[in-house]
């Protein structure tokens, strides 16, 4: 963070003007602070993916096969074929414009190319050159080019420019997703050799090992253990997760974030006290598994087939366990993975059962196919039906606002049950500006395996719509919380926070839910899961009730 711009050298450095030249003649920028490192060659060895070596994209060679071209060719016709999504994206757009200032990468830098509309023109022009006739006839005035050495890396650097957000596709008239070109431009690229770090390696690790960071089961116990150990000072109370059990009602994955990053640990601490109360009180047998050890889906950001490939682990364990259905954790990008691409990638889930929930006996109808239950609406109708013991005074010192984590919100719909959670654990709340949350949310800005350290300011920059909403609802009321449902978000957030609007700090759902928990035989609590005294937070947030934002 040290070498960043300030905040306010960045918010100057941003001009929303177009070029003076056509934009085909403008080429590519790759430099630091934008761009992140190459794909470990071990890790692109392990995920079968071809052309693995070491190299850097700020390299004049990038050590790539004679016959390139040919392969970018061949791998665009079979996706063309294979993908009817893809043909009519690549076909349909006129170029309105509607997506244009929707995209914060494009608010956030003033790059034309991070419009999603020239964004994914860099791969039309491609598709005009090579399969239509008219663009093959009338070129450049088509629309239209030969994919070059130049293009390739435009292609780079603007494909991961992107964190497959889809708030551009919300705007689009002819519902095109950009995400869904990006996604197929990313995999173009695989077949060189071409992917980024921060996504190849998560994956080969998650493949390997279950997990995005590579732990092995023992660690990954040894962790919760480790949590346990917190709670039991901060409670009195110590909960024994149960591990890999085989027959019990429900498998609990969330992803490794949670429980190896903080804020996230904290996050996690709260699912184990929930489970904890929901077994003493109800004898609800859930267990974590230390082989399915990861929610998440770098995957998503790599290709179809990796996405798969990781999704199908959760359900390959749930199977040998033998459970009833499964119990998800606060996670962005699996929940559009569960929803969106489940049932064509390895579903239906039929072995498993229709998730009820058996403390309230609610029927999740919207998890009939996927058997899949998202924890915010697990808690919120376990609170519905006045099945927890909550003291919310516990968070009294805190002004929570809620970021919309996009995929949750726009890949499955999940705006209200987290608000419920919260202010059934929070005194309280403030919701950010209506055109900047719910299906109009904005990113944080790393999402989609930009979440590295070596593309901060870019980073900074794409979370820069985020932030300023966050900035409203703090000079509003005073709000010094954010909370979320996503690992990604409570990892890169507070950095984004801490750069923007550094009196705001970051929190997951259940770790408001933990504090405000009354645990059977618990000792007077006097710190939150943060082990922090509660004394000597009160009075650090006054009532502003009664305030509205305009």
């Amino acid at each position: 963070m040290s070498d960043l711009p300030t905040a306010e050298e960045m918010l100057g450095n941003v001009k929303h003007r177009p070029p003076s030249t056509d934009w085909m003649d403008v080429p590519a920028e790759i430099r630091r602070g934008i761009a992140c490192y190459a794909g470990n060659p071990k890790s692109l060895e392990l995920l079968g993916h071809p052309n693995p070596r070491t190299w850097s994209c700020f390299d004049d060679d990038w050590q790539l096969p004679e016959n390139w071209q040919q392969i970018i060719h061949e791998g665009f016709k079979e996706r063309l074929e294979k993908f009817r999504s893809f043909k009519v994206f690549m076909d349909i757009c006129v170029r309105c414009g509607a997506c244009a200032d929707k995209c914060h990468y494009f608010i956030g830098t003033g790059d034309p190319k991070n419009m999603p509309v020239l964004r994914a023109e860099l791969l039309r022009s491609v598709y005009r050159n090579d399969f239509t006739r008219v663009g093959k006839l009338l070129g450049k005035i088509n629309g239209a080019r030969p994919m070059n050495y130049e293009v390739l890396k435009e292609w780079w650097s603007y494909l991961f420019q992107c964190s497959e957000c889809r708030r551009c596709s919300l705007f689009c008239p002819y519902g095109i997703d950009t995400a869904e070109i990006t996604i197929m431009g990313r995999e173009l690229l695989n077949l060189l050799g071409l992917n980024i770090d921060w996504i190849v390696t998560p994956v080969a690790n998650c493949y390997r090992t279950g997990n995005h960071l590579g732990i092995q089961p023992h660690a990954f116990k040894d962790m919760l253990d480790f949590f346990s150990d917190d709670l039991e000072e901060i409670t009195g109370i110590r909960p024994e997760p149960q591990f890999n059990k085989k027959g019990a009602d429900i498998l609990f994955v969330t992803p490794s974030g949670d429980v190896f990053a903080d804020p996230g640990t904290y996050t996690a601490m709260g699912y184990m006290m929930l489970f904890h109360f929901l077994q003493e009180k109800y004898g609800l047998d859930v267990t974590w598994s230390t082989y399915a050890s990861e929610g998440g889906n770098f995957g998503f950001f790599t290709s179809h087939e990796t996405m798969k490939r990781l999704n199908a682990k959760m359900y390959a364990e749930a199977r040998r366990l033998g459970v009833k259905w499964i119990l998800g954790g606060e996670c962005g990008h699996m929940w559009r993975v569960i929803h969106q691409y489940m049932d064509t990638m390895n579903g239906p889930a039929d072995f498993l059962e229709m998730p009820v929930n058996p403390i309230t006996g609610t029927a999740f109808t919207n998890a009939a196919s996927t058997k899949m239950v998202h924890i915010a609406e697990f808690t919120a109708d376990l609170i519905k039906h006045g099945k927890l013991d909550l003291d919310p005074s516990r968070n009294d010192h805190l002004k929570v606002t809620f970021h919309d984590s996009c995929n949750p919100a726009r890949g499955m719909g999940l705006f209200d049950e987290p608000r419920y959670v919260i202010n059934k654990t929070c005194k309280h709340f403030y919701d950010m500006p209506e055109n900047s949350i719910r299906e109009q949310t904005f990113c944080c800005g790393s999402g989609s395996g930009l979440n590295a350290g070596e593309d901060m300011e870019l980073r900074m920059a794409g979370g820069l719509p985020r932030a300023s909403a966050v900035k409203t609802v703090r000079d509003r009321h005073g709000v010094n919380m954010m909370a979320c449902v996503c690992a990604i978000d409570r990892a890169v957030l507070p950095d984004l926070m801490s750069y923007w609007v550094p009196e705001v700090d970051v929190t997951g759902v259940h770790e408001l839910v933990g504090n405000a928990l009354n645990l059977a035989g618990q000792h007077e609590r006097t710190m939150n899961l943060r082990s922090e005294e509660l004394a000597e937070l009160q009075g650090t947030a006054e009532d502003t009730e009664g305030q509205t934002d305009e």
